[in-house]
């Protein structure tokens, strides 16, 4: 049984013959009366009691009149949801993601998605573990998935999307203390805040410094990541963070310093083999345009003058209000 053999025993059914019918539906007559067979040996069973030159329901076909129904209003349903989607006048994007990443820079790009798509929803998952990550994504249960690079599997399509910047965070007051840039040689011996063993940003830090001759000396090590910049703020040591997290202490008086050399991770998106939805598709593109909206404005300043952290300050500064006049714009 098919769709169009539903169709057209409906249509038999509300134009009162097949004469009818197949001129309401514009198709010929004995292709209409074919498929209404075809439908009646699929089932087993009539459908249509023929009396005289006439059709009269069978029980099955009275029977079969409301679940009929009820499928072709589904497909309809189905199709103009997919069509709303593709209009991006809908549709959810399932997104798992490194967890230091799910609130930068993965939050800055929702939000000005968000702004242009209102009506797509989103559901984030946040893991801790590259391996959570790909699980996810893997299995299906997300579609796109936010780590650092490189893959950690063949088994997923992917491509790098940016070089997130890291910054070393201090306490307040403690400006003459740092140069800028901090040379990362002198880390030595310094006491740091940082999250749980085994995540992957820890991970990498501690990799990045033993790789510069630095053993990172852990002074406050905590689980809930959203406590790291807290103790520091606080005075409890320092913290090397992504650059928008460094930004965030700036704000609450932390002393944010460039690190010498620069320490950066390579980060991008991952999904299953084959094409994307439509929704996932244009986020991945929007993720896209404001990386390079926001490089661009952070080397504009550079050019003028300013530190890495002043320029991407300015450029935060000016995203902000920005989207504040568009949220402003959207609630007239």
């Amino acid at each position: 049984m098919d769709l169009r053999q539903m169709e057209y025993f409906l249509a038999v059914v509300d134009c009162g013959g097949v004469t009818r019918a197949a001129a309401h539906l514009q198709v010929a007559q004995p292709s209409l009366s074919q498929a209404v067979r075809k439908l009646e040996k699929s089932l087993g069973t009539e459908l249509f009691h023929r009396v005289g030159r006439g059709l009269v329901l069978s029980p099955a076909g009275e029977a079969l009149v409301g679940p009929a129904r009820a499928i072709l209003r589904d497909v309809e349903s189905a199709e103009n949801a997919v069509r709303n989607v593709g209009a991006m006048r809908g549709g959810s994007i399932d997104i798992a993601s490194l967890s230091d990443l799910s609130s930068d820079p993965l939050s800055v790009w929702v939000a000005k998605f968000r702004q242009r798509y209102p009506d797509v929803r989103f559901r984030i998952e946040d893991r801790d573990e590259m391996s959570d990550v790909v699980s996810l994504v893997r299995s299906g249960a997300c579609e796109l998935g936010i780590l650092s690079l490189p893959l950690p599997t063949d088994e997923l399509e992917g491509e790098a999307l940016i070089d997130q910047q890291l910054v070393l965070v201090c306490p307040p007051g403690t400006e003459e203390r740092w140069p800028s840039p901090v040379p990362i040689e002198s880390l030595s011996r310094v006491q740091f805040v940082m999250g749980e063993r085994g995540t992957a940003t820890r991970d990498f830090i501690e990799q990045s410094l033993r790789e510069r001759g630095i053993e990172p000396e852990i002074a406050v090590e905590v689980r809930q990541r959203g406590a790291v910049l807290p103790i520091v703020l606080a005075g409890g040591g320092v913290s090397i963070v992504a650059l928008r997290s460094g930004l965030d202490a700036m704000m609450r008086g932390g002393v944010v310093r460039e690190l010498a050399p620069g320490l950066t991770r390579s980060m991008g998106v991952v999904h299953r083999p084959g094409r994307i939805t439509v929704a996932s598709a244009e986020f991945v593109s929007c993720a896209k345009a404001s990386i390079a909206d926001f490089a661009r404005s952070v080397d504009d300043y550079m050019k003028q003058g300013l530190s890495l952290v002043d320029a991407a300050k300015v450029t935060r500064d000016e995203g902000d209000r920005v989207m504040r006049e568009l949220t402003r714009e959207m609630h007239r």
